[in-house]
């Protein structure tokens, strides 16, 4: 068998061909190289038994640069290139949002929770902490802080219920 620069001289027509027929107008330079590698990946795996190396290394190449194109054009379905707009700041016309603690100090006041109670919601929801983490800060037993629990959930509750029984009335 030839060696592989004379393969790559005489079929490096066949690569521009090739690349004209799949209408690939950008990158170029890459699909060649992508073709020269299939090229030789077709020299060394061919079997003259089988067929015409033409036959074989038209079919690879081809197969590897429509390949590469699907790869390409799922990753670019699957990535989003934000341009220049995308990043443009906007003026907030809305007034400042409260934060979060502010909302559930709102929350606890209405439904009328006690001081207790209020501490653990805001342990609990607004810091994410356990009942045992609650209890250490707090220099009190594991069970106070969960009947503040108990008692917060109760009142929650109750008045939930309460709020949605004024919807069906």
């Amino acid at each position: 068998m030839e060696s592989f620069e004379q393969v790559q001289e005489q079929y490096t027509p066949m690569i521009h061909c090739i690349i004209r027929k799949l209408s690939i107008y950008t990158n170029k330079d890459e699909f060649f190289q992508i073709g020269l590698i299939a090229l030789w990946e077709a020299h060394r795996r061919f079997n003259p038994e089988k067929g015409l190396f033409s036959n074989y290394a038209y079919t690879y190449i081809k197969g590897s640069m429509m390949q590469e194109l699907t790869k390409r054009k799922k990753d670019e379905e699957h990535t989003f290139y934000a341009d220049g707009e995308f990043f443009e700041v906007f003026e907030d016309s809305n007034e400042k949002l409260p934060d979060e603690e502010s909302i559930l100090l709102n929350i606890c006041r209405q439904y009328q929770l006690t001081e207790n109670q209020t501490k653990w919601v805001l342990y609990n929801v607004y810091k994410g902490l356990k009942n045992t983490k609650i209890a250490s800060i707090e220099n009190v037993s594991v069970s106070a802080v969960k009947a503040w629990r108990a008692g917060a959930i109760r009142k929650l509750k109750q008045d939930s219920l309460k709020d949605l029984s004024d919807w069906f009335e």
